[in-house]
């Protein structure tokens, strides 16, 4: 759908470009064939034989020097500098076949010493594992040439064969589950961990909480602002008008002050219903969010031209923060920006939402401004992101991303 509105402009809505996923600062892993995987599991062995030997050779020749606590920092220094190294070839290894890329981390001297440790431990029991499993196909092999050499022995074949059943199954546990550590133990070196990935999660709520409580109580002071500066004192007025236009003796004064009396009524219902559509519009509940921004569109002073394209129909919730974004930014442009002219984009996938507002006024638009600040809480709140581009001398942009589900 493209709509026009004030100035009978056109224009063909963009294609949607990719939104940024969630989950700011944890690994992403990109699918990989599993010849890939298994030759980076076997890859794995042998750099498990490397931190082996690292730890053998040089960890033993500076182990005298780890102990003496003169001598523990530098020694821990120099052992740590080849483990780093090791480590890193732990990382390429993992990137190439397994397809992890890692956000930036470094870590400390002895993080890299237990990861080091702990890979190289998980490694060689996983060579382990994998010998064990090459030795029971040769002994499976050994079995079949029996079998075939003297085919009367049953009994003992089906003992031998519920056996090698049970360690099979058993080895390949061991390999799964080998393989699950050896991608934990990189996940927690490499990149952040569950824990702290929790730990950041529940900061970012509990944030997110703390600025929807602000902002509603922003709410409540400007709607209570706005009906004791606005509609409290025009009533004050007609009343005022009201009672002298009873107390006057001349009919013609009277009709006059009924008159201002009546126009004075008109202005107070207009900013009455300009309050409640700010406070919430009923348009959304009746007709959705296409027709509640064609109300902001005809109620705006200047040219205003929408682009609106939407799969499906949006949650409430979505819905709702949508409408504000736009309502809030086209306040913004009119009163404070000295546009002229004003763009809205409300396009989705189904997944997500975006919703941007540009002004070709003068910009300089503070993010920290009660409005900005309000409109960021809203849209924190449901898992979105809003973007703020308002350069001085213009054009502002507003983008504001929400997820659907």
């Amino acid at each position: 759908m493209q709509g026009d509105f004030a100035d009978g402009t056109t224009g063909r809505l963009p294609e949607l470009s990719g939104l940024r996923p969630g989950g700011a600062g944890a690994p992403v892993t990109r699918a990989c064939p599993w010849p890939r995987r298994a030759s980076g599991a076997l890859l794995g062995c042998c750099t498990a034989l490397f931190g082996l030997l690292y730890f053998a050779v040089p960890g033993g020749l500076s182990l005298p020097f780890v102990l003496w606590p003169r001598t523990r920092p530098r020694a821990l220094a120099l052992l740590s500098a080849g483990a780093r190294g090791l480590a890193g070839l732990e990382r390429i290894r993992r990137s190439v076949f397994f397809g992890d890329v890692f956000p930036a981390h470094h870590a400390s001297d002895r993080d890299v010493l237990r990861y080091l440790a702990a890979r190289t431990g998980a490694g060689t029991l996983f060579a382990v594992v994998l010998a064990l499993l090459g030795y029971g196909a040769v002994l499976a092999g050994l079995l079949a040439a029996g079998v075939v050499r003297d085919p009367t022995d049953w009994q003992g074949l089906l003992a031998q064969a519920v056996l090698g059943s049970v360690l099979l199954f058993l080895d390949v546990q061991g390999i799964l589950s080998l393989n699950a550590l050896d991608s934990r133990l990189a996940r927690e070196h490499f990149g952040p961990s569950e824990r702290e990935l929790l730990e950041q999660r529940i900061a970012e709520l509990a944030a997110s909480r703390a600025g929807v409580l602000q902002a509603v109580d922003a709410e409540r002071r400007r709607i209570e602002r706005d009906l004791h500066d606005g509609v409290q004192q025009r009533l004050v007025a007609l009343a005022m008008l009201l009672g002298r236009a009873r107390r006057n003796r001349h009919p013609e004064q009277a009709e006059s002050l009924l008159q201002q009396a009546h126009q004075a009524s008109r202005e107070v219902l207009t900013e009455l219903r300009e309050v409640a559509w700010r406070v919430y519009p009923s348009a959304l509940d009746d007709l959705g969010l296409e027709e509640a921004l064609g109300g902001v569109a005809q109620r705006c002073g200047i040219p205003l031209h929408m682009e609106f394209a939407l799969p499906l129909p949006l949650p409430r919730p979505v819905e709702t923060a949508a409408y504000f974004v736009v309502c809030e930014a086209v306040t913004n442009a009119a009163k404070h920006a000295r546009a002229t002219r004003i763009r809205v984009r409300v396009r989705g996938d189904g997944d997500r939402v975006s919703v941007s507002v540009q002004d070709n006024g003068t910009g300089g638009a503070d993010p920290l401004g009660g409005g900005l600040a309000g409109l960021r809480s809203r849209v924190d709140a449901l898992d979105g992101r809003l973007h703020i581009d308002s350069p001085c001398g213009g054009p502002t942009t507003i983008t504001a991303e929400l997820p659907c589900a």
